[in-house]
Parts: C-alpha cells; structure tokens; sequence
C-alpha cells in the first residue's frame, strides 16, 4: 500500500496566500496540515502587498460571499464591521444605475447584504483568523517553480527561497496563485494535455483615487455606482465605495476608446462625463487622498480545468487561477469563498488521499466559476472586439431578458430579490425564471421607472460640505 492512502495526518501545500488561498487552506484542515508558500513578505496588518495589486481598487463581498465567509469561518465578517467594515444593504444602502441605464429604487424589503472595505483590511482579517490555525503553516518570500509527479499523481511541488530550491512533498497541492497561475504549462510539462481556455476582453481600463469623504457622511453614505452600458461603446461608469477611516475608494472604468488615464487632473472631469454626472458631483467636495492608481488587467479569462480528463490525483486550482473576471461585477472573492465551501464538503466524503478525490474537488471548485462566468461574459461579449466568437442569437434573446428582469427588478422589491439572488451568486441563473420575477414583469403593479439617482435630499446636502468645514 502506497504512502499516499496510508499517512495517518495528510499534508497540503497551497500556492498563494491571498484571499483564496486563504479560504482553501482553512477548508483543508479538516483533513490536512496545510503549509501556505506565498512569495511576498506578508504585512502584519491592512497594508496593500506586491502580489494583490488590484487591491488599491473597489472590492466588495456579495451577499452568496458573505454566506460563504460565515460558514467557512464563523464570526470573521463580524471581524471586519469591528475593525471599520460595512454590512450594506442591498438596495436600501446603494444608490446604483444598472446598465440599461435604470435607476434601482432602495427598497429595504430584501434580505441581502454586501460586506464593503477595503481588501487590504478583508485580506488582513482573514490573515488573522486562518494563520492563527495551528494546523496551518506560512512560508513567506518562496517561490513555486513546477509540480512533482506525472499524469497520474502529484506528489509535491518544487520551491525557490534564498536562491536555493527545494521539493515539498504533499499529498495534495492546492493552485491559488491568482490570473498569473502557471498550471497551464506545468500540466503540459507532466505529459498532460492543452487545457481549454477562453478569453472575453472588453478592453476596460480601471483608474482608482482614494478620498477623505465629506465629515458628516464618513460612516452612513450609500455606495453609489453607475454601471457602464454594453450597448453604447465605449462604456464607461465608477462607482464610490465607502469604506473605513472615512474614506471613499472611487474606482472608474472605460472600454477601448473610452478609457480613464492616471492623470489626477483628468479623474474628476471623467467622473463628470458619465452617464449620469453623480459621481463627480459628489467628488467635488471630497478631498483626494492618495494617486491615480490604473490597471488594464481585467479580462474575463477562464481555464476549464474541470474537463480535464483524467485529472491528475494530489492536485487543484482554485479561484482566479480557475478564472478571473472583469472586476466590474465584483464576484471573485465571492467565488473564491465558494470555492472553499464546496472544497470542503467533497472532503468530508472524499478524503485528501484517495483516488480521484482531487478531480471530485475539481469540478466542485469550477461550479462557483461558471455561475460568475456567465454573469460576466454575458455583459462584456457585447463590448466590440471582446471576443472573436460574437454572441449568439439565443445569448442576446438572453440578455434581452435579463434587462427586462433589471427593469423590473428596478421598481419591485419581490423582483428584485429573485434578481438579487442571482447577482449575489446565492441561487442559479434559473431563478429569474420564477414567480417572483415573472408575475411583477407581467401581470404586477409597475411604479414609474426612476430617471434621477434616489439620494435623499439629506445626503446630498451633508456630501456637499466640504471636508474643511
């Protein structure tokens, strides 16, 4: 009997100690200890880091995320409120413009709540609450250089740290290094085949500014958001993200021809010109803080790894090593928490060291991706030049849809639950097709759609003083 089903106490190694990463190695020690590599010198507390740059940008946690956070590490979204977090309630706490251009009403009859902050404060919550595992290890400032084994098994992972290089053997290695995963080639270096890829790159462009929020609305202004319109090239929208210390995170965005620039002179006068000038009319009296910070890293890349067949044993890839995603739509650490979650519970039939069990977590990782992935690509294949396989006739009947459930959702708070549901990544697409949506889009009562930002007259007259009154 081999080593790998006799060893009392498994051992893990996962690449990556960001927010997946994270989230994978607490889902193991149930079955493993779990040795966490990552190539950065960690920070002690919310600092951004090196290997997290899209962390100077907006983040949120949808509502399936928070979900997901409660159950993989019970009280740790409450950590986050206590050091300077928001629950925000979904739409009673935002002020959003959808991307057909609706106004959503702030209804507060649903029951979903977004956690908002900035990532370098979630990434240090949950650094705190993982690492203080004992059954979790850190090794900092090493790098992953390629798997060991062959087709049939991975039995560990060869290390560089201090210039030296070493192997790591495991019973299972876990991928969570992020949209720079190597898997791709290192499979192909076990003798394994091509993994299938698809890229839809709508060409955004993002320009983040951090801000000192107007003093009377530091710990009570509603997220506002405008999303940029697939129809109309180049799309363009932002949105302003309280977070902690009284700060607002506002993140624009533009597709090809439409794009922000880092110039800190130009970011008002982009926030003025969208589609609706709310944005920057509320910067006007906010004080900037910090640079312009851009990135152009933000296509939707997905690698079905799922259909790999078979699939090598004493391996996975999690999170945005699976597939990253326009971070317009804000799912990733919701998909990455989910991720955790269903790795978890095919561990509690399946156990680290038997045979196929790491091609049951695969597919089980890949669930929570497609959901995110058809929400993403369903908007950005619009977008000129994103894909070199336009949308289908069936995809925009599709979409067309979806706007009519936007629309109504819009003005009904029962329609806007289902649709809730589905964004929030907490129930299937399928949803849409319930009573709940299909009665109010039909037969309900329809209020009259909004043609302004509903931001009470008390809130735009406490973000109109300036920070120095």
């Amino acid at each position: 009997m081999s080593d790998r089903t006799t060893r009392r106490r498994p051992t893990a190694v996962v690449i990556g100690a960001s927010a997946a990463g994270l989230l994978a190695a607490s889902a193991l020690t149930e079955q493993a200890d779990v040795l966490i590599i990552d190539r950065d010198t960690l920070p002690e507390g919310p600092e951004t880091r090196r290997g997290v740059p899209q962390a100077h940008h907006a983040h949120l946690v949808w509502s399936g995320g928070v979900d997901a956070f409660n159950n993989l590490l019970p009280g740790v979204v409450d950590d986050v409120v206590t050091r300077g977090g928001r629950l925000v309630h979904i739409m009673g706490d935002m002020v959003s413009r959808a991307p057909n251009e609706v106004w959503f009403r702030r209804f507060t009859s649903t029951d979903h709540c977004n956690l908002v902050c900035s990532r370098a404060l979630l990434d240090a919550a949950l650094r705190d609450r993982v690492l203080a595992d004992h059954n979790i290890t850190l090794l900092q400032n090493t790098t992953a250089i390629r798997l060991k084994g062959t087709a049939e098994g991975v039995t560990g992972l060869r290390i560089r740290k201090d210039d030296q290089e070493k192997t790591l053997t495991a019973d299972l290695v876990v991928d969570a290094s992020g949209r720079g995963s190597h898997t791709p080639q290192w499979l192909q270096d076990l003798g394994l085949p091509k993994v299938t890829e698809r890229e839809v790159n709508a060409g955004v462009a993002y320009a983040t500014r951090i801000y000192e929020a107007p003093p009377v609305v530091k710990d009570s202004f509603p997220l506002v958001n405008v999303q940029a319109n697939p129809a109309k090239s180049p799309g363009q929208g932002g949105i302003i993200l309280p977070i902690e210390n009284g700060r607002w995170i506002v993140t624009l965005s533009g597709t090809r021809g439409g794009e922000p620039t880092g110039d800190p002179d130009d970011f008002l006068d982009f926030a003025l010109s969208l589609g609706d000038p709310v944005i920057g009319d509320l910067l006007k009296n906010a004080r900037p803080i910090s640079d312009v910070v851009t990135t152009r890293s933000t296509a939707n890349r997905r690698r079905y790894y799922e259909k790999v067949n078979p699939w090598p044993d004493g391996f996975i890839v999690v999170g945005d090593a699976i597939a990253g995603y326009n971070p317009v739509y804000g799912h990733g650490l919701t998909v990455a928490a989910q991720c955790a979650v269903a790795i978890r519970k095919v561990l509690r039939s399946h156990p680290v060291t038997a045979h196929g069990s790491a091609q049951h977590l695969q597919k089980a990782a890949a669930r929570p991706v497609s959901a995110a992935w058809d929400l993403a690509v369903g908007q950005d294949a619009f977008y000129p030049g994103s894909t070199d396989t336009p949308p289908t006739r069936a995809q925009r009947l599709l979409a067309r849809y979806v706007d009519r459930c936007v629309e109504t959702g819009a003005r009904n708070p029962r329609a806007l639950g289902a649709l809730l549901d589905v964004m929030s990544l907490r129930r299937p697409p399928t949803r849409l097709l319930s009573t709940d949506m299909l009665w109010p889009m039909l037969v309900g009562r329809k209020k009259q759609q909004l043609n302004a930002p509903p931001l009470r007259a008390d809130e735009w007259q406490s973000a109109r003083r300036r920070v120095s009154e």
